[in-house]
């Protein structure tokens, strides 16, 4: 395999990225300390398939982000691998040619020149951390991260957000537990050591300071959890733990009640808390892709354009109008 830092020196980020990257992380880290009251919006298809709907989608993305920067802080969600309750496909890096030859090397190739062609749009990124071997040829791409339900019970995750340079979220578990999150929030604010690859593709001892920008991603579970009494709840949990009360919404999955066009629904009871003061909640996610639902996993040839072969999104138009109605009721601008 190819090592982390020869896939960089082939694909390598310039310094306008990089700036752009790190201020862009430093913006979130503002929203996440309250001194920048945008909202932050992570919005974007579930999963990415497809490179050429992928650059299309993040163009009107980026393009809708400037008319409503002021109130809304928008960045892409880029989720290049997919875990799996039990199997399926895995992800863009995982089986990016949807044909089981699982060419890993090439698709680490791929999502690299992806991300870095979603960056010179001026568009910053957000992913998933699920492989944290994969992360690493990707990790200077990033402006935000997850920790998914189905992993934030792992030590080795929490162990690893710890060093990483950038907020990361973590998510409440599929059956809505939140303790978990929050458990998972503790420790990633200590310190660490651990073994794990470097950019040289060596094992070594990575030893870390902690992450005081990790935070709870309130997703639902078994029940929604972003009414208002939920997010008291959790926010009464957060306080006796000693954490900060900061944590985003997921309009999709649970919360949906698994129907992606309840995201508006959701979206706009969000908006309402903000609106009645609860600036605790600073961001929201959105699944969302060029058009609506879901489609049968099959080869790359019979796939229709612009549509998920994971969770189903709500298509673009009505991101358009979510995101509008959002920026037009949001009663506060940005400081």
């Amino acid at each position: 395999m190819i090592t982390p830092s020869e896939l960089k020196n082939i694909l390598p980020i310039n310094n306008v990225i990089k700036d752009f990257v790190l201020k862009s992380r430093k913006i979130v880290k503002n929203i996440i300390n309250g001194k920048d009251s945008r909202l932050l919006v992570i919005c974007g298809p579930c999963s990415i398939h497809e490179i050429k709907s992928a650059i299309d989608y993040g163009t009107r993305l980026r393009l809708l982000s400037e008319k409503l920067n002021n109130k809304l802080y928008i960045i892409m969600r880029v989720y290049l691998e997919k875990s799996r309750t039990i199997n399926g496909w895995k992800g863009l890096i995982n089986d990016p040619y949807i044909n089981q030859s699982f060419d890993i090397e090439s698709g680490l190739f791929i999502a690299r020149n992806l991300l870095l062609t979603l960056l010179k749009l001026k568009l910053p990124i957000a992913t998933e951390i699920l492989s944290i071997n994969n992360y690493q040829y990707i990790n200077d791409l990033i402006s935000w991260g997850a920790i998914g339900a189905r992993t934030v019970e792992s030590q080795i995750h929490r162990e690893v957000v710890s060093g990483i340079p950038m907020p990361v979220g973590f998510k409440n578990n599929t059956d809505g537990n939140i303790i978990k999150a929050i458990n998972a929030v503790q420790a990633s604010r200590l310190k660490h050591s651990f073994i794990n690859i470097d950019q040289h593709g060596k094992i070594t001892v990575i030893n870390t300071n902690g992450n005081y920008n990790s935070h709870i991603i309130l997703r639902g579970g078994k029940t929604p959890n972003y009414h208002n009494s939920s997010i008291h709840f959790c926010k009464q949990q957060m306080i006796n733990f000693g954490l900060p009360t900061k944590l985003i919404v997921d309009c999709s999955h649970g919360n949906a009640s698994n129907n992606y066009l309840n995201q508006l629904k959701v979206a706009r009871s969000v908006i309402t808390q903000i609106n009645n003061n609860n600036r605790d909640i600073i961001g929201i996610m959105l699944e969302s892709n060029i058009n609506s639902g879901n489609q049968k996993l099959t080869l790359p040839k019979y796939l229709k354009y612009g549509v998920s072969i994971t969770d189903p999104c709500i298509n673009w138009n009505t991101t358009h109008k979510i995101l509008f109605e959002i920026y037009k009721n949001l009663s506060f601008k940005n400081k």
